[in-house]
């Protein structure tokens, strides 16, 4: 197959959904697929062999992401040019719109995986008195029956699409990640690096340090543990708005946190094996590739039970869900008890294939086969009516936010 992903997210811009692509489009390549990625201009990217990139601007309070405001001819010239057989796209926005007007034109099939519960987002964007709710679901529904197939991360982001009325079919599959090697060397030399001492037990938290994130919830946790156990050692690693707020309150209770702020995703691995436990507090993960790759570098979490994690948590050792009636200071403490008692045990990872990358490619390939096998066309004139309508309600929300 020949397959154009199209995403307003991707490297360098590290997020769950450029992983995602990332892992996706790498193991489909493995396959003897070839996959074509159409995103936004980056100032800190490199040129790449088949990544395409159009030109954009920065996204609002999303400082750090960016929408393209031109180049859907240009993207249709490409596609054309290889014969693409399928359009895979990842975001609602600009690149997203560029993937249905290519697969439009082309009469291609267009899949569409639905990776942000944007009602968990809208708090940035003139706190949340311009973009609502009703604006997201109206988005959402419009664009994903525009599609032909629509995969969803989660249980629970497929429940929320079908309450939006969107009627296309959809399939739940989970993004899975690389099962990395194990080099405790690595993560020796990190822990000299940051001076931990042999008898300290480090947590870990690694995510955007954002709102939606609830880091707040985790130092405040930590901070109760650490009266407790001064052992205790917290590391903050990632970047973002909260950062400065995050810092203040470290130097005001004296907690002696290290913020050790953006890390390369080919050293991320290294923290995760680090760690004797990662704390995750969001209660906005659809789906949380951050939890997977802490378990296959065998670092169990801790993080707020949802309807996603249930289905992974198959092995004691992956670590403990909380809940307002079960809090993540209980969690971190019955777990580790239950690791200094021996009751639990190391995290298995001969049997990772659920949640592996290998996995995630197989069932999205055997997707796309789906699809294109029953894909009948499309209906030009509905097309371009909510296309149009779409690309409307975005420009005024768009008017209105510069305004």
């Amino acid at each position: 197959m020949r397959i154009g992903m199209f995403t307003d997210t991707y490297f360098p811009q590290l997020s769950g959904v450029s992983t995602s692509i990332k892992v996706l489009t790498e193991e489909l390549r493995a396959k003897g697929h070839e996959v074509i990625i159409f995103t936004t201009t980056d100032p800190n990217a490199r040129a790449e062999a088949d990544v395409v990139r159009v030109s954009s601007i920065p996204f609002l309070s999303f400082s750090d992401r960016r929408i393209a405001y031109k180049g859907f001819d240009r993207c249709l010239k490409i596609a054309r040019s290889m014969d693409l057989d399928i359009i895979h796209t990842h975001t609602e926005f600009s690149m997203g719109l560029a993937g249905k007007y290519v697969a439009n034109r082309l009469k291609i099939p267009n899949i569409h995986t639905y990776h942000t519960m944007y009602e968990n987002y809208t708090h940035y964007i003139l706190d949340g008195l311009l973009v609502q709710a009703k604006h997201v679901r109206m988005i959402s529904r419009y664009y994903c029956n525009l599609s032909n197939g629509i995969i969803a991360p989660s249980q629970l982001t497929k429940e929320t699409l079908e309450n939006y009325g969107i009627t296309v079919p959809i399939r739940v599959i989970s993004t899975g990640v690389k099962i990395p090697p194990y080099q405790p060397e690595k993560s020796d030399s990190l822990r000299e690096q940051l001076k931990i001492q042999p008898d300290e037990k480090v947590l870990l938290s690694l995510s955007r340090l954002s709102k939606e994130k609830n880091l707040i919830e985790v130092v405040q946790s930590y901070a109760e543990l650490k009266k407790r156990d001064p052992k205790l050692r917290l590391i903050v690693a990632g970047d973002g708005p909260e950062r400065e707020e995050l810092e203040l309150y470290n130097a005001r209770h004296q907690l002696e946190i290290d913020f050790v702020g953006f890390v390369e995703h080919e050293k991320v691995s290294q923290y995760y094996q680090l760690a004797d436990l990662y704390l995750n507090a969001s209660e906005s993960e659809s789906q949380g590739l951050t939890y997977l790759e802490a378990i296959v570098n065998r670092c169990p979490i801790i993080a707020k039970r949802n309807d996603y994690l249930e289905t992974i948590m198959c092995q004691k050792s992956f670590g403990v869900l909380f809940n307002d009636d079960y809090p993540l200071i209980d969690a971190c403490r019955d777990f580790m008890k239950d690791q200094e008692s021996g009751r639990i045990g190391e995290i298995d990872t001969d049997n990772l294939y659920a949640i592996s990358s290998e996995k995630f490619a197989d069932d999205v390939e055997s997707y796309y086969y789906q699809t294109i096998e029953e894909f009948s066309g499309y209906d030009r004139r509905l097309f371009d009516g909510v296309f149009l309508r779409m690309k409307k309600i975005i420009r005024e929300i768009m008017i209105g936010v510069k305004e």
